[in-house]
């Protein structure tokens, strides 16, 4: 059957399309003047009018931000959660779902919250929604957990100025990606990373599944003579986490079905986690609580499923089926098949559903039950 398409609304603008306020040859040349409010006549049926006087447009510079934490408290942060940003219908963020997988999360015992990474959906966002998301990510939840933006970007331009804005709206820690696509050399790569570190705390993220092309240990070293350098969210496996936890620096697991090994056997300080959307408790149990294979066992199969299309698909179409959000994609996402729906349910089932998110029982929804999104 096929799923229902939905084309609405206006598309939002982000900063890198709209002209920024004060930026021509008159308010760079003009001396600096207070805002001054002119006042205007009104007449029946008319409201006040106020005219406004911007002040001039000053750049935001990286040494003034002040940031919320050290390095050493990202650095201790053993289950940080990749956390699903919902939809509305009409495409907009549900910011009233959002809130509540943040309270989910630190109820559950998650010490940290990507937001706008990969399974955010960072990519699928304009610049103004991503730091809007961020900043009141912050404003509402980060004196009880730690917000660390994806500011990242293939352009060292966009991350240069998305992580002054992240870190002026507050995020605890920047997560950097390396440039995707338009692959550069190795001192390329130095280079990019060195225009973020100085910002504020930054975890580096090496997922050449996704990006093309592997963080290597020599540019990883390279870096890690900036203090701000928190750490890395390693993908490529327990000999990589190893090579570094053996030189000291702080990893965390990228791959849920290799952190309980990670962390355990191999060094890890933690797991950045897709899982722990889920089930945090169980997480923070895997990641705290000393190595338990029985409980890694038990979570393999959901780990799996998560991953049985490229992330987030299958945790989309999780959270929906739990009623923790509404079934809503912004394509090119699409919920995984009617078979995976039912195999989730039984998941759920074989793990226990007071270990999940939410209040609603499981269920499998229908082809008809999916909203996509292209237009938003």
């Amino acid at each position: 059957m096929a799923l229902p398409m939905a084309n609405p609304g206006a598309r939002l603008v982000g900063w890198k399309e709209a002209p920024a306020l004060g930026m021509g040859p008159a308010s760079r040349l003009a001396p600096p003047r207070r805002a001054a409010v002119a006042p205007h006549r009104t007449g029946r049926g008319k409201f006040p009018v106020a005219a406004i006087i911007l002040d001039d447009y000053l750049p935001m510079q990286s040494t003034e931000v002040k940031n919320r934490t050290s390095t050493g408290d990202i650095t201790s942060l053993r289950l940080i959660t990749a956390v699903k940003t919902p939809y509305l219908p009409d495409g907009r963020f549900d910011l009233e779902a959002y809130d509540s997988l943040i309270n989910m999360q630190i109820e559950g015992g998650a010490e940290g919250v990507i937001v706008g990474g990969t399974t955010g959906e960072g990519h699928l966002m304009s610049w103004d929604e991503h730091i809007m998301l961020i900043g009141r990510t912050v404003n509402c939840f980060g004196s009880r957990i730690k917000v660390i933006g994806n500011t990242g970007s293939n352009s060292t331009r966009e991350a240069v100025h998305a992580t002054e804005q992240g870190f002026a709206v507050g995020m605890h820690a920047a997560l950097h990606i390396n440039p995707y696509y338009g692959k550069t050399s190795t001192e390329g790569l130095i280079s990019h990373f060195e225009a973020v570190l100085p910002m504020g705390p930054t975890i580096i993220y090496n997922v050449p599944s996704r990006s093309g092309h592997d963080i290597t240990p020599e540019i990883i070293e390279a870096i890690s003579r900036y203090s701000n350098l928190a750490g890395v969210k390693e993908c490529v496996g327990h000999e990589r986490v190893k090579c570094y936890t053996d030189k000291g620096i702080t990893i965390w697991s990228g791959n849920d079905d290799e952190c309980h090994d990670s962390r355990w056997k191999y060094g890890a300080t933690g797991v950045i986690s897709v899982a722990s959307n889920l089930v945090p408790g169980l997480m923070r149990s895997l990641m705290y609580e000393g190595e338990n294979a029985v409980l890694n066992e038990k979570l393999l199969p959901l780990m799996k499923w998560l991953f049985c299309q490229p992330n987030p698909i299958a945790l989309n179409t999780a959270l929906a089926q739990l009623g923790v959000v509404r079934p809503v994609f912004r394509l090119p996402y699409v919920p995984v098949p009617l078979a995976k729906r039912i195999e989730f349910v039984r998941i759920v089932e074989a793990i226990g559903r007071e270990n999940f998110v939410g209040q609603q029982e499981a269920r499998v929804l229908d082809d008809d039950d999916f909203v996509l999104i292209s237009r938003y």
